[in-house]
């Protein structure tokens, strides 16, 4: 909640997580335009502390359903995290994914810094 979004400026207002395989997730987040924005899906696999499979989709678009792999690693000094989200609609949302995640995860970095 503290890092979820593509600005600091971007709130999370809600996060409901039941973890579990077949379990559904929805996070809600707010833009510093007002633009109210939600994401959700199910849990595919789960592997403690090694490995999260799930699908996503906007809730405004339930039906463009694609799929993020994040994987684990311990590495030297820390964790390596390995993100892949696949499975797009078309070239058009990948591009718009892309952009997206590449400025949340500088939101996780700055986050991470901080702690």
């Amino acid at each position: 909640m503290h890092w979820f979004g593509p600005t600091p400026e971007t709130v999370a207002t809600r996060a409901e997580i039941d973890l579990r395989v077949g379990g559904r997730y929805t996070i809600a987040f707010k833009s510093p335009d007002g633009e109210q924005n939600q994401v959700g899906g199910e849990y595919l696999e789960i592997e403690p502390n090694r490995r999260l499979v799930f699908n996503w989709a906007f809730h405004t678009t339930p039906e463009r359903v694609s799929r993020i792999t994040i994987t684990l690693a311990p590495v030297a000094g820390g964790t390596e995290l390995t993100f892949v989200h696949d499975r797009f609609v078309d070239l058009q949302a990948r591009n718009n994914h892309e952009r997206g995640w590449n400025a949340f995860f500088q939101q996780l970095d700055r986050f991470m810094e901080a702690v």
